[in-house]
């Protein structure tokens, strides 16, 4: 590993710290994102398999098809949003392309035609699912991009990202409300179809009002890799960035363990359906109430120690999951919100030290790569999930799933809690342990900008000269 040289440690706070409206326009968008999420991350392999009476195998095999695409398309998005030449900006542009795609393509998939079936409806859900998640790339991905670069300070960093996963989080519970009109609803395709055009709304309107309040840094334009397999190349050659790809996609599969499978279990294995609601809810108020907490103790204590506790807690908590029966769910909305305080702290800490990184690729190749490895990280994040959809869905039917049926046998059931809870805690444990090698620490950043900012002053000189 090349080491940046010694030079002052005070590097990192040479820019201003952000304005907190700057902030908020930047986090704005995650409030819709929050909401169409949740139903998309929690009811939608339930609504397939329960509503539109779809083959478990079957839709998760849509889902295991839909991160093939992402593949192809994320670290396309990745690479045309770094070397974008947009007088909108190069991120800013993207976003607000992508915004009513997003929109569009969600109704759709929560909206399939009543004549379909069989194969018919299968089609459409994949056609959807295909859509929906290439226009949501076509946000997603500059939008984390945009976020890396508004800020380089080390702390900073913590805290536009704790801002943005309070937002997040808020979305996520107006979502859960979605959730629960969807779960109750008489006719839950005609309320799928209500909620989704209530989120595409939001989605629209929240771009554009973020996007009017953003601007973007010119001197970063056209600045990253000529071709799209140095860029990657780039990103896969980053020491930091090759473990820090490892753990997070671990800390993306916990997660979306907890969407996919808690109907399941409160249905299934503690027969409390009417409290899914409230289960989600347990999990997602630790998410935004500790995440002050979390950016104080970021200024006293390491990222990467905040982030190994995190794991360490998480890895207990869904092992302990495992272990819970019927008249025991009082111990599940225990540990699920222990589980929430330790996905909040990972929430937070992890696009920080993402940013760090980005800068030392920057050290090591001139470039400005925030896309490729936005790209990078959203497709670990997406895989995770549709990994995890797929897996549920086959093992759900491989163990005799019964969809909507009053109980399931003991062998759904232990599915059920493994997919849930040892799996996950297993991942958490590797992820922890591998985690401890991470080096790039507050000291070796500040040395990396003292640098970048020498070679911005020459770049400045030579164009003056010029």
């Amino acid at each position: 590993m090349t080491a940046p040289p010694p030079v002052a440690a005070q590097a990192s706070q040479t820019s201003e710290p952000l304005r907190r409206s700057t902030i908020i326009a930047y986090c704005l968008p995650t409030a819709a994102l929050g909401f169409i999420s949740m139903p998309f991350y929690i009811w939608l392999m339930k609504f397939s398999t329960d509503v539109l009476l779809i083959a478990p195998a079957a839709i998760g095999s849509l889902f295991f098809m839909a991160r093939i695409w992402d593949a192809v398309s994320d670290p396309l998005a990745g690479y045309l949003s770094d070397r974008s030449n947009a007088r909108g900006g190069r991120r800013i542009t993207w976003m607000r392309g992508a915004a009513l795609p997003m929109a569009l393509t969600s109704v759709m998939l929560w909206s399939p035609p009543g004549m379909l079936e069989g194969t018919a409806l299968v089609v459409w859900m994949g056609a959807a699912l295909l859509l929906y998640e290439t226009a949501s790339t076509g946000f997603l991905i500059p939008y984390g991009a945009l976020g890396m670069e508004l800020t380089e300070r080390y702390h900073e960093r913590t805290r536009l990202f704790g801002y943005r996963h309070v937002i997040a989080a808020v979305g996520a519970l107006g979502g859960l409300g979605a959730l629960y009109l969807l779960r109750t609803a008489e006719d839950p395709r005609q309320m799928a179809v209500g909620v989704s055009v209530v989120g595409g709304i939001a989605v629209v309107a929240t771009v554009l009002l973020s996007t009017r309040g953003l601007s973007e840094r010119h001197d970063y334009q056209g600045r990253g890799a000529p071709q799209i397999t140095k860029a990657f190349g780039d990103v896969v050659r980053n020491p930091h960035g090759r473990l820090l790809f490892f753990v997070y996609g671990i800390d993306a599969f916990g997660a979306a363990s907890i969407g996919i499978l808690s109907p399941y279990v409160m249905q299934y294995v503690v027969h409390t359906p009417d409290l899914m609601e409230l289960f989600i809810v347990t999990y997602f108020v630790p998410q935004f109430a500790f995440t002050p907490m979390w950016i104080r103790l970021g200024k006293y204590f390491s990222k990467k120690r905040l982030w190994l506790f995190a794991m360490v807690a998480l890895s207990a908590g869904y092992l302990t999951i495992f272990f819970v029966q019927e008249e025991s769910f009082l111990l599940l909305f225990l540990v699920i919100f222990l589980i929430g305080l330790g996905g909040g702290c990972g929430s937070v800490v992890a696009p920080s030290i993402q940013a760090d990184v980005i800068d030392y690729d920057e050290y090591l190749t001139g470039e400005r790569k925030e896309g490729a490895y936005t790209a990078v990280w959203n497709f670990i994040r997406k895989a995770a999930a549709g990994v995890t959809a797929g897996l549920t869905g086959f093992v759900l039917q491989y163990a005799g799933y019964v969809p909507n049926a009053a109980d399931q046998s003991e062998a759904v059931k232990m599915a059920i809690l493994a997919l849930m809870g040892l799996l996950p805690a297993a991942c958490y444990a590797i992820g922890a342990l591998v985690f401890l090698r991470f080096s790039l620490n507050e000291a070796e950043h500040a040395r990396i900008l003292e640098v970048l900012h020498a070679r911005a002053e020459a770049r400045g000189a030579n164009a003056s000269a010029d």
